[in-house]
């Protein structure tokens, strides 16, 4: 038995999940505390039980709000360090700020790393994420990191079943290819890559599809979806010879107003798996939502860093093999050459006008 004991707590971002998570562990219940929203949009925190010398687990993806989320695990932070916790341990399964990681263009935040830092300033001992959408994001904390992937979760929905025995594993741009490249190893499928120019702060069109599509079932994984954009540029897939009969593959459920409306207008699109990362409200389950739960999988981690043990075996993935064509393809594309010349005279390749 470790010698401090394990305690599990949660903020308001999405406590059915670490309800789950509590139970997958036989705790008795999750730890008491309560937060306070002020008139004057002040946030207030506080533990409700003693946690002197204990190794604390928080739970708070900071879904939206976002900053509100945020704020309030900030508080936490300082709270339970003030409480002379022997750990603390941030639990989040979905990353705020995540897709700001680097500078894009001069003069803007780099919003990751202030997150990261205002994070570990404030006492975090050790942070869990699932499924960031910059791998590189671990490197702006100077504290252990595990980046968790939700990949063998979503991946278990479809592996069983008959119908996705003609199935294709689609990664929507280039900068996903390796997440869907170890999500078709996990379900022996074929890999295909969309390829996508950008016409518009708004606007974006599907240019190439490589790998063969024909009278496949297309399984379109990415890590998250919010206002949905991903949805109107499944056409091209169609075009390129596809069934219409769209899957999509998709950690974290932020779906946005826009994303359920694109839902509803497209027949094509047949299913959209999620996750629970982030909390999905009555008024956003749509009948096309299937919500899968990461519960065990973050019982487990909590379970492993706490007996201090090696967490290793879920941070293992796949090879990273990506079909040469569309690792050459990726290549190429960041380094800023027009793809439409690459693969002249192959047939694996698909021009969608």
């Amino acid at each position: 038995m470790p010698e401090y004991p394990l305690r599990l707590f949660s903020g308001s971002a999405n406590r059915s999940l670490a309800e789950e998570v509590s139970a997958v562990l036989k705790q008795e219940s999750l730890g008491y505390c309560k937060t306070t929203y002020l008139p004057d949009s002040e946030i207030h925190v506080q533990i409700n039980e003693l946690v002197r010398g204990d190794d604390v687990f928080l739970i708070q993806p900071c879904s939206a709000p976002v900053n509100d989320h945020l704020m309030e695990l900030l508080l936490y932070l300082d709270a339970f360090h003030r409480a002379s916790v022997h750990s603390i341990t941030v639990v989040m399964p979905y990353f705020p700020y995540g897709r700001q990681e680097r500078m894009a263009v001069g003069r803007e935040a780099i919003s990751a790393r202030v997150v990261a830092r205002m994070m570990q300033e404030l006492g975090a001992s050790r942070v869990i994420y699932v499924d960031i959408h910059a791998e590189a994001t671990q490197g702006f904390f100077d504290i252990p990191v595990d980046p968790l992937s939700a990949r063998k979760v979503l991946a278990a929905h479809f592996k069983d079943d008959p119908k996705f025995r003609d199935a294709v594993v689609v990664s929507p741009d280039v900068g996903r290819t390796k997440l869907a490249s170890r999500f078709a190893e996990l379900l022996q499928l074929p890999l295909v890559l969309m390829h996508k120019r950008r016409e518009g702060f708004h606007q974006v069109r599907t240019t190439h599809v490589v790998g063969d599509i024909r009278d496949k079932i297309p399984i379109v994984i990415d890590d998250v979806i919010a206002g949905g954009s991903i949805l109107t540029q499944l056409d091209g897939l169609i075009e390129a010879g596809a069934r219409p009969e769209i899957y999509l593959a998709i950690t974290h459920p932020v779906l946005l107003p826009t994303a359920l409306e694109r839902l509803d207008k497209l027949d094509y699109i047949k299913q959209l798996v999620v996750t629970n990362t982030v909390h999905v409200p009555p008024e956003k389950m749509h009948p096309k939502l299937v919500v899968k739960s990461v519960a065990p999988l973050l019982a487990e981690v909590i379970f492993r860093i706490w007996t201090r043990r090696s967490v290793s075996p879920l941070l293992q993935r796949p090879k990273d093999d990506i079909d040469p064509p569309l690792l050459r393809l990726a290549q190429q594309s960041a380094q800023g050459v027009d793809i439409s010349q690459i693969f002249e005279g192959d047939e694996s390749l698909v021009t969608v006008d």
